[in-house]
């Protein structure tokens, strides 16, 4: 009996071993994001440097729901220029801290592309399903680890759910499918995804009609009301976008006109690394391993002289998409295409249709799916090799530090400590946005709301801490806003052409620049700052309601820049200096 009992929990381990390594990897990601909290290291660019304190902005201010407000943050802009509230990622930033929502996020998007997965997969694959369990389920759980772009990680992670919903409806149709896909944005994002997934829709939809020899109508259907979901959940971007009347930055943003031979170059570099906010980590298992299949798959076919099937097997449609993407991704810097694009649809005017390379990570997992299914089906060693190669693929994702890795970099900065017995010179989430140094600078100064600017740090800690910013990072804001903020900063673009390029050029991070480094925000304890003069117009800021200058760097030139220092304090633990100035002339106040 007791080798039977024994044999019964060895056949339920090898039949449900990939359990163990997804529920593992969850609760060590929970235990480390929890344990350490707010000590957690997290990434700065495009993240706490900018939705995540647009999040709390809009809870310090009350206006999630609200309409017809400004929010205190580039000189006072409409609510409607941030994510809508129609969002299961806003939804969370609404229910709970900030830090708290994010890591929610985190694990709420490795389990919405490991369930994604699995339900497509067991769509196309139903008679199977019970075979192939252990990869469909690893699989997804790689999909769903990757550290994706985290304010629209459910929008990646989502994208074969919006798949199956719609071969759900295509096979089978039904009311309640329709009702799915319609709430379907709610985990989405149009700029990034939705936008594609409906032209994807479109081609589908030409092709099936064709195919079958009569319109596919579900299809059609399914358009219209992917199209409306999108419209309801999204309505302040669509409000903005086609509504609002008001030039914006993107009319003056410059992009790149590359050469023939630098756009090819790009498109090769892209296919195989992907880009920063959508990096795979693919280049390490899945790329190789495809390419090699691909490679044995048709020459197979040719030397079998069944040439015919190589255009009709579905591994070679996903190889093949994937070339497509970033062939897109490439002549995005095809000046003349570019500008043809903006001219037949103004709306769209600085608009990215490179995004097709956000679903490459998906494809790419899709094709090394592909690939471990059939290995499963030459039997125990394809088995053995299959769980071998996905476990491998695991591995790699959670232990390549990119930039978005938080898991990484927390558990590695933290180590670092522990061993060298000194910290690490990045600063943590806490000592990042310094609420308690802000607190008590607040008191001392008596701030009531004032306009203020930010200097040798992200203006984003001054707005996740309650303080209106004339500064401010946004990729949609007022073209004129653009001009008039320049002017305080045309001291410092005139002195460093690299920059002044980057704000005309760009803009979307109107900051306060120095006048000799290209850089002096950072998230780490040091300020690397080779000049600790400040070049502004002094007046200009005036003019703008600038009374305030928060400065991680003791200004040399203080007086001559028209500025007084009013006090200066220390976080508690020495990560943080923070000298805060008032510009001469405004209403005197005894600190």
């Amino acid at each position: 009996m007791r080798r039977l009992t024994e044999c019964k929990w060895f056949l339920w381990i090898t039949k449900y071993w990939f359990l163990f390594p997804i529920i593992g990897f969850l609760f060590l990601t929970a235990g480390v994001f929890f344990g350490y909290g707010e000590h957690s290291y997290i990434a700065v660019h495009d993240n706490m440097d900018l939705f995540l304190a647009q999040f709390q902005m809009l809870k310090n201010t009350n206006s999630f729901l609200q309409h017809g407000v400004e929010v205190p943050f580039l000189g006072g802009i409409s609510r409607d220029h941030l994510p809508s509230e129609l969002s299961l990622y806003s939804i969370l930033y609404m229910l709970f801290p900030t830090y708290i929502a994010y890591v929610i996020g985190i694990l709420g998007k490795i389990l919405l592309g490991m369930v994604s997965f699995r339900l497509l997969a067991g769509e196309f694959f139903p008679d199977k399903f019970v075979v192939y369990r252990p990869v469909i389920y690893m699989t997804g759980f790689v999909y769903g680890i990757i550290w994706f772009f985290p304010a629209f990680g459910f929008a990646f992670a989502s994208i074969p759910l919006c798949i199956y919903l719609l071969v759900k409806i295509y096979r089978h149709g039904g009311k309640g499918w329709y009702l799915a896909l319609f709430v379907y944005p709610l985990v989405s994002y149009f700029s990034y995804h939705g936008i594609f997934l409906l032209g994807y829709l479109v081609i589908a939809v030409l092709w099936l009609s064709i195919r079958d020899r009569k319109p596919a109508w579900t299809l059609v259907a399914a358009f219209l009301v992917l199209a409306l979901g999108y419209v309801g959940c999204e309505y302040r971007l669509f409000g903005q976008m086609l509504l609002g009347e008001e030039e914006t930055i993107r009319s003056s943003i410059v992009n790149a006109d590359l050469r023939v031979s630098e756009i090819l170059r790009e498109i090769v570099t892209v296919w195989k690394e992907g880009i920063f906010h959508a990096d795979g980590v693919h280049g390490k298992v899945a790329l190789p391993i495809c390419v090699l299949y691909f490679l044995f798959l048709n020459g197979s076919y040719l030397y079998r002289k069944e040439g015919k099937k190589i255009l009709h097997d579905p591994f070679n449609f996903v190889m093949v998409f994937l070339v497509f993407n970033s062939i897109i991704y490439g002549l995005y810097d095809f000046g003349l295409l570019r500008r043809l694009v903006e001219a037949l649809i103004p709306p769209l005017e600085g608009w990215q249709f490179n995004r097709t390379i956000f679903f490459n990570p998906f494809l790419w997992y899709a094709a090394l799916f592909l690939v471990l299914i059939r290995l499963y089906d030459r039997g125990i060693w394809g088995i053995w090799v299959a769980n071998g190669i996905i476990c491998i693929a695991a591995l790699a994702v959670i232990l390549t530090p990119n930039r978005y890795n938080d898991l990484y970099f927390t558990c590695y900065n933290r180590a670092y400590e522990y061993f060298h017995g000194s910290e690490v010179d990045e600063l943590d989430y806490e000592q990042f946005y310094a609420e308690e140094l802000f607190t008590r600078i607040k008191d001392k100064i008596g701030y009531q709301g004032e306009w203020s600017a930010a200097y040798g740090m992200h203006p984003a800690v001054l707005e996740y801490n309650g303080i209106a910013t004339l500064d401010g990072y946004l990729g949609f804001y007022p073209q004129q806003y653009k001009e008039d903020f320049r002017r305080i900063i045309a001291p410092a673009l005139e002195r460093v052409e690299q920059t002044r390029i980057y704000y005309d050029d760009w803009g979307a991070r109107a900051y306060l620049y120095s006048g000799t480094d290209l850089s002096i925000v950072s998230a780490t304890k040091t300020v690397y700052a080779t000049d600790n003069d400040i070049y502004i117009d002094g007046a200009a800021f005036r003019e703008l309601g600038g009374e305030y200058i928060f400065s991680r760097i003791e200004l040399s030139n203080a007086r001559e820049a028209g500025l007084e220092l009013l006090t200066s304090d220390m976080a508690k633990d020495g990560s943080c200096t923070v000298y805060v100035y008032r510009v001469m002339g405004t209403v005197d106040q005894t600190v």
